[in-house]
């Protein structure tokens, strides 16, 4: 059974007396399934996801990363799977699971889950509500870092932006410095500095002589 919480789903999940291993806890491979089946109840059971026949043609399990915490033993009580969204990709979503019964958490997990493509199999594209319908489930903590992300795109952007446009006005200015003479104004250089320097010259050299 699914809960309700702002920005996690939540999947209450009793253990089995089968799951016990001869050890006298929850086998680990056993707790791997608890992941799974909070996700299948996320995409494929939750109301919003059935209502908008989201994931039609479910999806693939690309990765599990999974640190076991505390040993888990069979008891009355359920366990709570918690999941929520930590990016989402162009056709994956990176989810985090958490395994728990108050007040401790005995595994937690990180799983890439990819749409798929019924005719191929393959991964696909996420549609713009299976996003939506995503993005909800990201924690508050990690919406800030995404809007912290974007902050610094939009200012990297604008200050190369500033950057192009002063490099732009400098180069203009040293073209224009640099740009060639007409040639009237090489002809009256000529004729102008050229000669009096010419005609100076001459003078110097009588004075010497005389």
């Amino acid at each position: 059974m699914s809960a309700l919480h702002t920005g996690v789903h939540v999947l209450s999940c009793p253990t089995r007396w089968s799951d016990v291993d001869e050890n006298g806890h929850i086998n680990n491979a056993r707790l791997v399934g608890y992941i799974q089946e909070g996700i299948y109840d996320l995409f494929c059971h939750h109301a919003t996801a059935v209502r908008e026949s989201l994931f039609p043609s479910g999806f693939i399990i690309a990765r599990h990363e999974i640190d076991y915490l505390e040993q888990l033993h069979h008891r009355p009580e359920p366990l709570s799977v918690r999941l929520t969204v930590e990016r989402i990709g162009r056709s994956s979503a990176h989810v985090e699971v958490n395994v728990c019964r108050e007040p401790l958490t005995f595994m937690r997990a990180r799983t890439v889950v990819v749409a798929r493509d019924r005719e191929s199999g393959r991964s696909r594209k996420l549609s713009p509500n299976e996003r939506r319908f995503l993005s909800a489930f990201m924690s508050d903590r990690v919406a800030d870092r995404l809007a912290e992300r974007v902050a610094e795109r939009v200012a990297d952007r604008v200050t190369a932006t500033a950057e192009r446009v002063s490099d732009r006005a400098c180069g203009d200015s040293v073209v224009a410095v640099a740009q060639p003479m007409a040639p009237a104004q090489r002809t009256a250089a000529r004729s102008g500095a050229g000669v009096g320097s010419s005609r100076g010259s001459r003078r110097r050299v009588r004075a010497s002589a005389g």
